[in-house]
């Protein structure tokens, strides 16, 4: 499914080092329920806003499925049929658009490892932009080859922590130049108390413990689990909630398997009564107010090479003292006191880390304001402007690179002048 594009825009150097450059998306998009759709709906608005004008969106779709998008979505990529990604490239080609921006995670795109979008890019005439949310660090060969392939036909490539451009420099050998680093976006809120939203959600003056993100085993919360009997022994009023719904690819494979198999672990310590499963896929607006509601955010992953997290970056933004464990990103975003890292695996660890914070209500509010301060870096708009930045400066580039033909020629042309008029005053001095 792919729409007619509007007439493309004039692609002359001259336009485009004048105008603020205008992006076209290729990513996953709501009503389509995951990270990356959500993430690039919010990147698009916050830029549309910024530049004053509204960007459009190529839009993967998973195999068999079909989604009843927004008017932004222009066309739709299957995705592992090869004729919709040339029909996109097409689309892509004629669009009035100046860059192109895709939002890449492995997975999302067709073929071996993805390689579909190699093939796509082989056809796009225009600067591209590529933003990598995932970044692994030990990548088999061919992986590594298809992500240097990546990298290379792209004009810049975005990635959301720093261990993201070391990681590209060192293990795919990708020149740090290339790279920018553009930290995760996250809401513009007030820092204020969690007892000011507690009461919208019926929870009094508890405390609060919360998780929430797509739930799939890969979160660990059978850790944190475990860890709750000696946080609310300490805490008799405190709660957990597990915000969010199962991620749609885990509940099409298993069903609620996880889900159910964390109910009845919190049956059999005897906790059910204060652990509350929010399931339902959760709304921008709703995720902020139950992060604003919340004493302490808690994120037991189990991967020691995530390089991203939404869900970290947007408990931060609200000023919220966050305990996860030592992941690469977690690592970065909570050093110089923004919150408490712990080992992975490690029940006891994350219950020492939540009464710690809970204990210490000094330390508590030095940590919130040291993280809200930090997550200022990082509010949509301000991540907006980094784009922005981004997508001239590789317009500027490839608008440079297209005049540089036509200097030669000129530098050739007053050559010729030049000798000829040489010639003619030779002659008539004869």
């Amino acid at each position: 499914m792919l729409a007619n594009a509007a007439p493309a825009r004039s692609y002359s150097p001259l336009v485009r080092l004048a105008s603020r450059p205008r992006a076209l998306y290729i990513a996953s998009y709501p009503p389509r329920e995951c990270g990356i759709a959500t993430f690039t709906e919010n990147i698009k608005l916050a830029v549309d806003r910024r530049i004053g004008a509204d960007a459009d969106v190529i839009a993967i779709n998973e195999n068999g499925h079909r989604y009843v998008y927004p008017p932004c979505v222009v066309g739709a990529i299957e995705r592992d049929d090869a004729v919709t990604y040339a029909n996109a490239a097409h689309v892509i080609n004629t669009h009035p658009s100046d860059v192109v921006n895709i939002q890449h995670e492995y997975g999302l795109f067709g073929g071996k490892r993805g390689d579909m979008l190699i093939e796509l890019l082989a056809r796009i005439k225009k600067p591209v932009v590529t933003t990598l949310h995932t970044i692994l660090p030990d990548p088999d060969s061919a992986l590594r080859a298809l992500t240097r392939e990546l990298c290379n036909r792209s004009d810049a490539v975005i990635v959301l922590a720093h261990a993201g451009r070391r990681l590209l420099e060192h293990v795919y050998g990708i020149d740090p130049r290339k790279v920018r680093v553009v930290l995760h976006g996250a809401p513009d809120v007030p820092l204020r108390s969690s007892r000011h939203l507690k009461r919208r959600f019926g929870l009094g003056d508890k405390t609060v413990i919360s998780t929430f993100g797509l739930l799939s085993p890969g979160k660990g919360i059978e850790y944190l689990l475990e860890a709750l009997p000696a946080v609310f022994a300490r805490y008799p009023d405190a709660v957990y909630l597990l915000l969010g719904e199962t991620h749609p690819e885990i509940r099409r494979r298993e069903g609620e398997r996880y889900r159910e198999a964390l109910l009845e672990r919190a049956c059999s310590i005897g906790i059910a009564g204060r652990v509350h499963f929010v399931n339902h896929y959760m709304t921008y607006e709703e995720v902020v107010s139950y992060l604003l509601a919340t004493d302490v955010y808690a994120s037991p992953s189990v991967d020691p090479h995530q390089i991203v997290s939404g869900t970290l970056s947007y408990a931060l933004a609200c000023g919220r003292v966050v305990v996860a464990t030592a992941s690469a990103y977690a690592n970065e975003l909570l050093a110089g006191g923004r919150g408490i890292v712990v080992p992975f695996r490690d029940a006891a660890a994350l219950s020492r880390g939540i009464n710690t914070v809970l204990s210490h209500e000094r330390e508590r509010r030095s940590m919130e304001l040291a993280a809200y301060r930090f997550g200022r870096n990082m509010i949509w708009s301000r991540v907006a402007r980094e784009y922005e930045s981004i997508y001239r400066a590789v317009t500027i580039e490839r608008s440079v690179r297209a005049l540089r033909p036509l200097r030669v020629r000129a530098s050739e042309s007053l050559r010729a002048l030049a000798g000829g008029a040489s010639h003619n005053l030779a002659k008539a001095a004869e």
